[in-house]
């Protein structure tokens, strides 16, 4: 169920209308999704604490938080008011605004974020805007955590959503099935977006593999934050996550997530 795989083939008013259906329960969001791995954090930090980072598309703040708890001031720019209150309300300065519409008013940064977000941004628009907020020498770092279920946990979770939603327009197989090769578009797109422009250094890609242990209640209390399901009708999202549960209750009550953090990185090289 990750988000990008439903969002790459989508018309741009159902793009915008999944875009903007995950502050229905922001709180949920918060509380449920992953967070990002250290060794990404302390990448981008490269043990310069104290950085100015503007995270862009920031949510909730679950990346701002890691930002600050390694040391940097993390600004936030957030379209959805509702995700921009929880992070403010765990520390987070938020400007709410689409970043293609942001004016960073002679504000500048050392790195510039997206944490599972810029596959909603314009990416010519929105990798200028990233060229006008860096200072010399400055980091853009486009992020996304790419998921891959245990292949029983997959089958179930698939099994169940293919009864409870038939007329879903998603591909949950491929959804429950991801795999960093899956992202190499959005991915790309990222880059080429860099590689457009001649004032950023040949875009990097890094990677970093970790794992995460699930509990039956953890798993169903993240699963309506994914864009496949936040804008289904609570009926169905019952039947969902009841036959997910009894599934996983059979295959032990816990199961342990591979993921991979896929990263697109460049050094803005202009001048002011």
């Amino acid at each position: 169920m990750p988000t990008i795989s439903s969002a790459g083939g989508a018309d741009p008013g159902q793009h915008r209308q999944v875009a903007e259906s995950f502050g229905t329960d922001a709180a949920r969001y918060d509380r449920a999704r992953p967070r990002y791995p250290e060794a990404l954090v302390r990448r981008i930090v490269a043990d310069r604490p104290g950085l100015d980072v503007l995270d862009v598309g920031c949510g909730t703040g679950i990346a701002a938080r890691q930002f600050q708890t390694a040391g940097c001031r993390v600004h936030g720019v957030e379209p959805d008011a509702r995700m921009a209150e929880v992070a403010r309300r765990y520390g987070t300065e938020v400007d709410i605004a689409t970043f293609e519409d942001w004016d960073p008013a002679g504000r500048t940064f050392d790195a510039v974020v997206a944490a599972t977000a810029w596959h909603w941004i314009d990416t010519a628009a929105g990798t200028a805007k990233a060229a006008r907020a860096l200072r010399p020498g400055g980091l853009l770092a486009m992020f996304w955590n790419v998921f891959q279920l245990p292949s029983d946990v997959a089958e179930a979770v698939t099994d169940v959503c293919r009864r409870a939603l038939p007329d879903a327009p998603f591909d949950f197989s491929a959804m429950t099935k991801g795999t960093p090769d899956a992202y190499r578009p959005v991915l790309a797109r990222a880059a080429d977006g860099i590689r457009e422009r001649d004032d950023f250094t040949e875009p990097e890609e890094w990677r970093f593999e970790w794992e995460w242990t699930y509990t039956r209640d953890a798993w169903l209390d993240q699963m309506p934050t994914f864009g496949a399901f936040t804008r289904v009708p609570p009926d169905q999202l019952t039947e969902v996550l009841t036959g997910v549960g009894s599934a996983l209750d059979a295959l032990g009550g816990s199961f342990t997530m591979h993921y991979t953090t896929a990263v697109v990185a460049a050094r803005w090289n202009g001048t002011p």
